[in-house]
């Protein structure tokens, strides 16, 4: 199982190669030991996709928990593929960022920089909550240029975005020198992206699936889809359980998953969704559940000084 999760990956428009299974480290609260020794414990079992950003505040620990095998000879820097993100407060100069970010890591270069949401905030903004004063005005052409000046400084390998729109794409698009390698989203049985994937795919961008299993063990998030009748039914006819399930039905999607457990048994139950094996007749069981998007971005939202009044705006109708 370890060498099959270690040679599973997709090769990006960048010309790196991806992963296929992503280890998400966003923990709240965040406690540095606990998500150290969960690295040190998916390095183990072969997980070599690492998942940060500066708002969670684990690149530290993450950077940590990496370096300490990297010295000791587990593994080697181009073993492991490591991702961050631009928080808004740092739209405005992404070169500063991702220098910050590096020293937290302790690394000389990320393998993947996205832009985290597509918000710019002022530069005092660096928290999760935005208050309404702490919005500025959106310039997404600065913004990724800057992005394009991290990957030829050698700052970053690869550069995306995560939480856009068709519609937040095809505008980047009309200015952008690069196209984005990849757009980390919100993916799972019940919020499939369909027509996401199709248009990312029209332009070979990657789609990374962030809470493949709904996010069940985040504050946010929901156990609907592990609970889901219908995923717990082809569960029980492959013997597998519903996590695998809905792990594998995301892998024939021909995305990433960013999973997120710090527990050893879910770690090793989740690699395991490479060996299950669904059918036509379960993928297209799956595709008919009834959708809901979980990780709206109503922080983001207010009728005043953000550029996004509506949750519509934010997601340009696509929810």
């Amino acid at each position: 199982m370890r060498s099959e999760v270690e040679k599973t990956v997709i090769r990006l428009n960048s010309g790196s190669k991806l992963p296929v299974l992503g280890f998400g480290t966003a923990d709240f609260p965040f406690d540095r030991l606990k998500v150290e020794f969960a690295i040190r414990t998916a390095l183990q079992l072969g997980y070599r996709h690492f998942d940060t950003a500066m708002i969670y505040g684990s690149e530290p620990a993450v950077g940590g928990a990496l370096m300490e095998a990297i010295r000791s000879e587990t593994v080697s820097r181009e073993d492991v593929f490591v991702t961050s993100k631009l928080w808004g407060c740092h739209h405005h100069d992404p070169v500063s960022g991702l220098k910050q970010t590096l020293k937290n890591l302790g690394m000389e270069y990320v393998d993947l920089y996205l832009i985290h949401w597509p918000a710019k905030l002022k530069e005092w903004a660096n928290y999760v909550m935005p208050k309404e004063e702490d919005f500025g005005e959106l310039e997404m052409e600065s913004t990724w240029a800057g992005m394009e000046r991290c990957l030829d400084m050698g700052l970053c390998r690869s550069i995306g975005v995560s939480n856009f729109s068709c519609r937040k794409i095809e505008r980047l698009m009309e200015h952008a020198s690069l196209l984005p390698a990849v757009n980390q989203v919100e993916m799972h049985p019940m919020w499939r992206q369909k027509k996401l994937r199709e248009f990312c795919g029209e332009h070979n961008i990657h789609v990374s699936a962030y809470s493949p299993l709904g996010g069940p063990g985040s504050p946010w998030g929901t156990k609907a889809v592990v609970d889901n009748p219908i995923i717990r039914s082809i569960a029980s006819k492959h013997k597998a359980t519903p996590a695998q399930v809905a792990l594998s039905w995301g892998l024939s999607k021909g995305v990433s998953l960013i999973m997120k457990s710090f527990n050893e048994e879910r770690m090793k139950e989740n690699m395991g969704a490479l060996e299950v094996k669904l059918e036509k007749e379960d993928v297209l069981k799956i595709d008919k559940l009834e959708e809901r998007k979980i990780m709206r971005g109503e922080f983001l939202v207010n009728a005043s000084t953000s550029p996004y009044k509506t949750i519509q705006d934010l997601w340009d109708d696509e929810i």
